[in-house]
């Protein structure tokens, strides 16, 4: 079943937009359910304020990810504000062309290690994502309580926008994603940009972002001087699993600065 859906997102857009989709609607199901048992955290007032920005794959959009803020129920997140933006319509080229909610242009699916770059497309995209970080720092965040987490188009997306921010943030969590430039990149990338700590998570049976361009984001990041931590989920395809999701939340909540 899975080498048939290969196949079919190979020769279908269509398919492909929904099986991207499709991930993110199970993984709602699920959020939404645990939410109606447990009330949403008041807001702390010791609790550190902090900052997180999810950027959703291909052809999904923000709102349809917002049950994720959710499962994050630990007292640390009770000053947390969650943005879920929607990227704008675009056409893409793996998709023959077709618009659809997309950050930047992706040229072949699956995705490989060797995949040509749309680098220009993307460094557009990472522009409007510092505007986001930029007015959340402004309104009184410490930059090291923001935290930019992304599956699949979305984690190539956080990958860039961290590694090319002018400070060091709290982290880039990195879901089903691939390295979205070349390596003469790297030299742009600010001193204060590689201390910001990356998490990359992905399943080693995906068929849309293939594992092997997963794990060529820790050489990659080495290179530059930057910490990777790297978590391989067997049996997992191209969607994001609760267990990544929790591990997400103790990963943050490590990483967060104190209000005092």
């Amino acid at each position: 079943m899975a080498e048939d859906m290969h196949s079919i997102l190979l020769t279908n857009p269509t398919v492909l937009l929904a099986v991207i989709v499709g991930s993110t609607i199970i993984f709602i199901l699920f959020s939404q359910q645990r939410h109606l048992l447990s009330p949403s955290p008041k807001p702390d007032s010791m609790a550190a304020r902090s900052f997180v920005l999810w950027l959703h794959g291909l052809g999904d959009s923000g709102p349809a990810n917002e049950p994720i803020k959710t499962l994050f129920r630990s007292p640390e997140f009770r000053n947390t504000k969650w943005s879920f933006p929607s990227a704008p319509e675009n056409p893409v080229t793996c998709n023959y062309g077709m618009k659809m909610p997309s950050w930047f242009d992706i040229h072949e699916i699956p995705v490989t290690a060797d995949s040509p770059k749309a680098e220009s497309d993307v460094l557009k995209a990472v522009q409007n994502v510092h505007a986001m970080i930029d007015k959340e720092v402004a309104a009184g965040t410490n930059p090291n309580n923001v935290f930019v987490c992304g599956f699949s188009q979305g984690g190539a997306l956080t990958l860039a926008s961290v590694l090319l921010y002018p400070k060091k943030l709290g982290g880039g969590a990195v879901f089903s994603g691939w390295v979205p430039f070349n390596s003469s990149m790297i030299e742009k990338f600010p001193e204060d940009a590689k201390k910001t700590p990356i998490l990359w998570s992905h399943g080693m049976a995906d068929r849309t972002v293939l594992f092997e361009a997963g794990q060529a984001g820790p050489p990659f990041l080495e290179q530059a001087g930057v910490t990777c931590e790297f978590k391989a989920y067997p049996g997992l395809g191209h969607s994001i699993s609760n267990e990544e999701l929790q591990f997400l939340e103790s990963w943050i909540k490590t990483r967060l600065q104190s209000s005092s």
